[in-house]
């Protein structure tokens, strides 16, 4: 289907479309000047409510194939036009440290009518033939936490992905519980999920760059087990997770392992340590080099990092532990204070750099494994 078919079959065309991508809130223009006129009119209106008579449009799409970050200015945070797809709301693997636990709640369940809304966005993607584009499962809830087992909409979302796929570029699913994947139902969905069709338009260049067209994020940030019950207490083992990363790569499964968050080592300044603020030395160095090690030997492509946020959530308190790390940032950073932005609080970068991510970047260095801070690793998928 061309675009102006497009066009026709809404009873639009392609001017309106352009006087509407004229009226997009200026921290999104970065992402439609990029394309040519027919695609920025097409994602005018996809994406911008046309029937608004607000002088200045953001981006919105209420269902379930959502733009990857509704409230980011791309000039800060220029993730361009890229899906997420949360297939579930809310997680139960109670991560002490994860960023979603300052909006979304304590247990997984589904969403309403979760398959209808995802088969509306993939035809009216298709009808609208949008330029394809990476998508994400998923950036606040685990795809494959234990409410997989019995509802399948993540094994559904990857089964219609493949219907779709012409639409999309990259997939990326992002899970601690990678062992779900190793059902013959999801394992035979992934290795289609590598094939792009033959007249796709990013074919060439995945080809001839050998980039791969799917990959699963596995995150595994601690390699004591005792450290992970600690902060990870709902989420699988880590002789799962790592049995699991195994065979995958035995099915040619591309992974990438996520290292994410780090949090302090010690020794901490003047002598103390982190018992002296009740917490484990849960990424000593030598303990991060097994996971790196493990990641090289196992051939992931990169390593994904990030230094821990101390999260200040919406509607219940911190969790003690984060309690407990946030003194420990402040004695790390005195006599700065710490850095408050976008919810959370955090260590000046230049101590986070100095104390927490070159000791670990130069252990990458030495398995000769490429490591990326999390929001490269995110602009960098095509």
């Amino acid at each position: 289907m061309q675009y102006y078919d497009v066009m026709k079959l809404f009873d639009i065309d392609i001017e309106a479309g352009l006087k509407t991508a004229e009226r997009v809130n200026p921290k999104y223009k970065p992402v439609f000047d990029k394309f040519n006129p027919e695609q920025r009119a097409v994602l005018a209106w996809y994406f911008l409510p046309h029937k608004s008579d607000k002088e200045v449009l953001g981006v919105t799409r209420p269902r379930v194939v959502k733009w990857y970050c509704p409230f980011a200015d791309q000039k800060e945070f220029p993730s361009g036009h890229r899906y997420c797809i949360n297939v579930y709301a809310g997680c139960g693997h109670k991560c002490k440290y994860c960023y979603a636990q300052g909006y979304e709640p304590n247990q997984a369940k589904c969403k309403d009518n979760f398959k209808k809304k995802l088969l509306k966005d993939l035809v009216e993607i298709r009808e609208f033939n949008l330029p394809p584009a990476p998508v994400h499962l998923s950036n606040s809830t685990d795809p494959l936490q234990p409410i997989e087992q019995h509802q399948k909409l993540t094994l559904y979302t990857l089964q219609q992905l493949l219907r779709y796929r012409r639409y999309f570029t990259s997939i990326v699913i992002l899970t601690k519980n990678p062992s779900a994947l190793l059902e013959l139902q999801y394992l035979d969905t992934l290795k289609e999920r590598t094939k792009l069709p033959d007249g796709h338009l990013c074919q060439n260049f995945f080809k001839d760059n050998s980039v791969p067209t799917l990959r699963i994020e596995v995150s595994l940030a601690f390699s004591s087990q005792q450290d992970a019950d600690f902060y990870d207490p709902g989420a699988p083992s880590i002789a799962n997770r790592m049995q699991a990363i195994q065979q995958l790569r035995q099915n040619d499964i591309p992974v990438t392992l996520r290292i994410d968050p780090l949090l302090p080592r010690n020794p901490l300044p003047n002598g103390s340590t982190l018992s002296d603020f009740q917490l484990p030395n849960a990424q000593s160095l030598a303990g991060l080099e097994k996971l790196v090690r493990f990641a090289e030997e196992n051939g992931m492509l990169h390593i994904v990092y990030s230094v821990a946020k101390i999260i200040a959530p919406r509607y219940k308190p911190i969790p003690e532990a984060m309690h407990q790390l946030k003194q420990v940032y402040e004695y790390v950073a005195k006599p700065d204070k710490l850095i408050f932005r976008g919810g959370s609080w955090r260590l000046p970068e230049t101590i986070a750099k100095k104390q927490i991510v070159e000791p670990f970047l130069k252990t990458c260095e030495s398995y000769g494994i490429k490591a990326y801070f999390c929001k490269q690793n995110l602009f960098s998928t095509p």
